[in-house]
């Protein structure tokens, strides 16, 4: 069967993406390198849509939660993963779990129905030259096609341990200790949230940070070097006890308005999104666990009562840059029939490859069928995922990002304990009328 798009990566961003086209008489050729004798490291067995790291699509709260609005918004875009997710699940509580190997055949036995497309175990190296094409190979994406994608985009695509920094909504930020300023204040503006510490602040947070609970490295992952750019804060702290002071937590040229004086360290955040919602803080790159990092990091003054839209963590990645590299469509600019999808992105979650993965099959369907296409609206989670990868978030600190209301347009107008369900709501109701503007959804 000849094709009118190929898919390559039969996860769940690929699944989704063929789903979506294939519903739509769309010819599509679902290349998986699984099934060749083949696996990247971390995956079992050869089934499409296999879920590696957990079997957790975590809350399905669609009133209170993202997450759980994502659910709701896909559900209505009849998608495959969760349609299979509801087959599959097992008891979790208000979180939506499944049963692994019922989820993934569940996946591969609806895309075998589809006359329009053909799965097909095989390893692609190259990005393709031409034709409609969508690489939705995740973060473990095979060395030959890497190379290719960093040779397309003009950036090197390596396997590194990407250390990420937790990021904090501005609005739980106590801005009574905090203060804003750039470093001797150069500049016009003042460009960072400053956390400042004393001697026997600082010294128990160091030692807090030796003493941490960290991860783990899987049998896979224990070769591969730390990247340079992203030495986790903790591995610094081993280095000396002053090597924080000279580095990410350097109070020098940042006066403490309370005492005029420099802080003896300090914490700073940068702003991690447009809309001024998500502050990152700046060289906290970590390996602690979870639990470990909420409880160390609220010790630091200003972020005692501290909401994270994503705490730090560490593994293995392959992702582009992607508010720089693509475009509102998910298209490569400098080759506009390659769209990317998935973790590749720079997504992070498995609902959130496959709302990614959905898009970009509704995308490509419209650009077969020749018509138009316009984005979810800002304020629906579809939305506010895509706008955050193809430029919303700040090219320059980029890291992979789950889902979160910090990504909507904010409601400062409603109460803070009533903001959730306003923003679900409003996502609700516009979602609606997107559905209605878009013939080949409304269809």
């Amino acid at each position: 069967m000849t094709h009118d798009v190929h898919i390559i990566g039969g996860g769940l961003a690929g699944s989704e993406a063929a789903w979506q086209l294939a519903r739509r008489g769309v010819r599509v050729r679902l290349s998986e390198m699984r099934g060749t004798g083949e696996r990247s490291p971390a995956h079992q067995t050869d089934a499409l849509a296999e879920l590696v790291c957990s079997n957790s699509f975590r809350s399905d709260d669609d009133e209170k939660n993202a997450v759980g609005l994502l659910h709701h918004e896909m559900r209505r875009l009849d998608s495959l993963v969760m349609a299979a997710a509801a087959t599959a699940q097992v008891p979790a509580g208000s979180a939506l779990a499944v049963d692994r190997d019922v989820f993934s055949a569940e996946v591969e036995a609806a895309l075998a129905a589809q006359p329009t497309l053909e799965i097909v175990r095989e390893r692609v190296d190259e990005v393709p030259a031409s034709g409609l094409t969508i690489i939705a190979t995740g973060p473990l994406t095979a060395a030959g096609l890497a190379q290719s994608i960093g040779t397309r985009t003009g950036s090197e695509s390596l396997a590194f341990f990407d250390a990420i920094a937790p990021i904090v909504y501005r609005d739980s930020i106590d801005m009574d200790m905090c203060w804003m300023a750039s470093r001797w204040d150069k500049g016009e503006t003042k460009d960072y949230i400053n956390c400042p510490m004393t001697k026997d602040q600082y010294l128990a947070f160091h030692a807090g940070l030796l003493a941490g609970d960290k991860t783990s490295f899987k049998e896979w992952e224990a070769n591969t070097p730390y990247f340079d750019g992203c030495m986790p804060v903790e591995v610094m702290a081993e280095r000396g006890v002053d090597t924080l002071r000279f580095g990410p937590m350097k109070p020098v040229g940042l006066d403490d308005p309370r005492t005029g004086r420099w802080p003896y360290a300090v914490v700073q955040l940068r702003q991690d999104n447009k809309l001024g919602t998500l502050w990152n803080m700046v060289g906290f790159q970590t390996k602690l666990k979870h639990a470990e990092q909420i409880r160390l990091f609220r010790t630091i003054p200003g972020l005692e009562n501290a909401e994270f839209a994503r705490l730090g963590g560490l593994h293995r990645n392959t992702f582009l840059n992607s508010p720089v590299l693509l475009d509102a469509q998910l298209r490569l600019g400098n080759a506009e029939h390659i769209r990317f999808a998935g973790q590749i992105t720079g997504c992070e979650g498995y609902v959130e490859s496959a709302a990614v993965g959905l898009m970009a099959g509704l995308m490509t369907a419209a650009q077969v069928a020749n018509q138009s296409w316009s984005p979810p609206p800002r304020t629906t989670a579809l939305g506010a995922l895509l706008a955050h990868i193809t430029g919303d978030a700040e090219a320059d600190s980029y890291q992979p990002m789950n889902v979160n209301f910090g990504l909507f347009p904010p409601m400062h107008e409603v109460k803070k304990k009533q903001r959730k369900e306003a923003y679900t709501d409003r996502a609700k109701q516009d979602l609606g009328s997107w559905i209605i503007s878009q013939p080949l959804i409304a269809a």
